[in-house]
This record gives C-alpha cells, structure tokens and sequence, in this order.
C-alpha cells in the first residue's frame, strides 16, 4: 500500500515537537536540580546557626560561668570573683554577638529536625565545602515558602515532560499508520521507539517526588538519541524492505526495544548510585559534590537501577531468542555470531552477572554498578556502531 503522506508529515511534526518540549522539560528540571541543592544549603545553615544561639550550648556555657564568678565573690576572694565574672561576660557577649549578627528573630524560628528533613537531610556540612555563617539564615516560613517554590517548580516540569511524552507517542503511532506496519523498520524508527519506552519507564518510576530529582539523568540520554536520530538518522517513511516482512520482526524488535528502555533507565540509575557512593550524604566536596548533592540515597537509587534491571533481563533475554528463531527461519542457521546478535548476547550476559553480583557478597556495591553501566554502554555501542559502522547481517538502518 502506498505511504500515506499526509500521517508521515504529521508523525515529522510530532517528532520535533516532542524533542522541543523535551528540551524545555529538561531546562525546567535541571533548575529544579539546583534549587533542591540551594534549598538543602539553607536547611544545613538554619540547622547550623540554631545551634549557635542564645539558649544553646554558648549561651549555656556563659551562664555557668557567670555563676561561678558570683560565688566566687559571696566567699570573699574579691580579685578571683573579678577575673571570673570578666570572662563570663566577654564569653556571655562573644556568644550573644554570634547570634546577633545573623538575625536572632530569624534564628528562633529556625527549623527543627523534623522541618529539616522535609527538603533533605541536616547535613554536618555545606554542600559548597564551606560553612556558610556569612548568609542570611532563613525563618522556618521563608524556608517552608521556598519548598513549596520548587515543589511546584518540579511538579511543572513533569507536566512538560508529559506533554512530550504525548508527542513523542503520536510520532510513533503515526509513523507507524502512514507505511501500514509496524513503525520499527529502519534505525531511526527504533531509536525512536526505544526513547519512547525509556521515557515511558521513567513516567512510572519518577512520579514520586523522592524520585523526581532524577529527571534530568534520564532525559538527557533521551534528548541525545531524538537529536541524532533527527538530524542524522532520519529516513523517510516507506514500506519495510522485503528482508524483513516476517511475522517475526515486530515480535523481535518490539522485544528488544522494551528491554533497551527498561536498560537505559537501569543504567542511568546505576551511573547516579556510583557518584553517591563517591560523593556520600553530608560528606559532598568538589564539582561531583555539587552534582551528588541533590541525589537521592545511595540505597534508593542502587534500589531503581536493581528493580528495573530485573525487568530488562528476561525481556531482553526474550528478544535475543526470538531473533535467533527468526535467524533459523531466515538463514538457515539459528546463530551466526553476527556482529549485532553477537554484542546483543553479551549484553544479556552482562545484565545476568549484574544480577549475580548484586546478590554476591563482596560486591553488592560498585563494583555490581559498573558491570551495569557497562552493560548500558555495550547496548548504545551495538546500537550504533555496529549498525552505522561494522557491516553484517543485520544492515537495516535505512541510511543507504
């Protein structure tokens, strides 16, 4: 049946409509990213400069030495009740002055544990690697205000993202209706459908606001793929070439396709887990301090990458098999060590000894995380180097 024209342009125009508001989404999230780490800052500072105060441990220690010194002088050593009351006094100002000059109306409001905790962790330290006594200390209003602020800044940007999602659908759908198939036939098809599973994955696993500040390491794998599938991947929409008009190619490349998209989020997952443990909670340094510091626990996070990693396994697993079935139907042969099914298959190694090692003693932390980044990267590479670059086999991008 001939291409319907009119649905291709349409599934086009939904296609760059998606990446542009991705971009949009991105931006919005990447400020809510830092304004959730000058947010923790400010908890750590009202925190910090409530230990400071009047009626803390200084102005305690002023008074028990005021005390001294009056009883120093009702026993009649004079010269020692004087000395004793000059050093209560310089000390009773020296910590008054500590609190005077931050604002005490601000400070006697400071926030309790309890408020602390609703924007992040009281952390011994600033994120910035300095103690931060020359800001202003926010009251527990303003600091509640300013939650509220990027809550809502967050939640915004969800709904961009959600908008593109939208988008992102229709152009698949679409693609998929104007050449009467399955729209996964060429390389920017799949790269396409593999971006729009990812994302999909991460609307259910982001929702919730603990996991929201991981956006912006999600979407900008997602924004990286859509901009080289544009601008160097694109192919018209046309029938699929005959070497692939088999009941078996959308059961294989659908397969595939979900597995890559749980794989990616995994992977990004992974990535986050490994800068956490590199950069602690409350011990953040450095330019990897400043992008730890947001992050969610090292523990949720090796959580995410762990639960959507056991989806991908057998999903991907799944699509190697039914590529080999298709391969015996096809060329005789159900293995071939072509250069795609054979990095497909060390792939789905790789996933299956993240798995092991998770559930090993001795390397249940890093080490399990970077045998699934690089399971990630092996994925990306197979992706594209071996379709773009290395001839075999499976030479269906539609570049030529």
């Amino acid at each position: 049946m001939p291409v319907n024209k009119t649905l291709a342009s349409f599934s086009d125009f939904s296609f760059k409509v998606a990446f542009a508001v991705y971009v949009i989404g991105l931006i919005v999230m990447l400020a809510y990213y830092v304004r959730e780490r000058m947010l923790q800052e400010a908890y750590e500072d009202a925190s910090r400069r409530e230990e400071s105060q009047p009626g803390g441990q200084g102005a305690q220690a002023a008074s028990n030495k005021e005390l001294v010194g009056a009883s120093a002088t009702k026993s009649g050593v004079a010269s020692e009740a004087s000395a004793s009351g000059s050093e209560a006094t310089k000390s009773g100002v020296a910590s008054v002055s500590v609190g005077a000059g931050t604002g005490t109306d601000d400070v006697a409001s400071a926030p309790s544990a309890d408020s602390s905790s609703r924007g992040g962790s009281s952390r011994a330290r600033s994120l910035w690697g300095r103690v931060a006594h020359d800001r202003p200390v926010m009251s527990q209003a303003e600091l509640d205000a300013r939650q509220d602020s990027v809550d809502r800044l967050g939640a915004f940007g969800q709904g961009v993202i959600f908008l593109g999602l939208l988008f992102h659908a229709a152009c698949v759908i679409l693609r998929g209706l104007s050449a009467h198939r399955f729209p996964w036939g060429n390389l920017y098809e799949y790269v396409a459908l593999v971006s729009l599973v990812a994302m999909i994955v991460a609307t259910v696993v982001l929702t919730k606001r603990e996991n929201r500040i991981m956006w912006p390491w999600v979407l900008t794998p997602v924004v990286a793929l859509l901009f080289y599938g544009g601008m160097k991947l694109y192919a018209a929409s046309a029938p699929v070439v005959p070497a692939l008009q088999s009941y078996w190619f959308p059961i294989h490349v659908s397969t595939v396709s979900i597995g890559a998209g749980f794989g990616l989020i995994s992977g990004m997952c992974s990535l986050a887990y490994i800068v956490r443990m590199f950069q602690p909670v409350g011990e953040e340094h450095g330019v990897f301090g400043k992008i730890a510091g947001p992050l969610p626990s090292a523990k949720r996070l090796d959580r995410l990458a762990y639960r959507t990693a056991v989806v991908a396994f057998p999903i991907f697993g799944l699509g190697v098999i039914f590529g080999a079935i298709w391969a015996e139907s096809a060329w005789g042969r159900f293995w071939n060590w072509d250069p795609k099914e054979t990095m497909s298959f060390v792939t789905w190694i790789l996933y299956a000894a993240y798995l092991h090692a998770r559930a090993t003693t001795g390397w249940k932390d890093q080490r399990a995380a970077w045998i699934n980044v690089v399971a990630f990267g092996i994925m990306v590479f197979n992706l594209f180097f071996i379709n773009l670059v290395v001839s075999g086999l499976h030479s269906y991008a539609g570049l030529n």
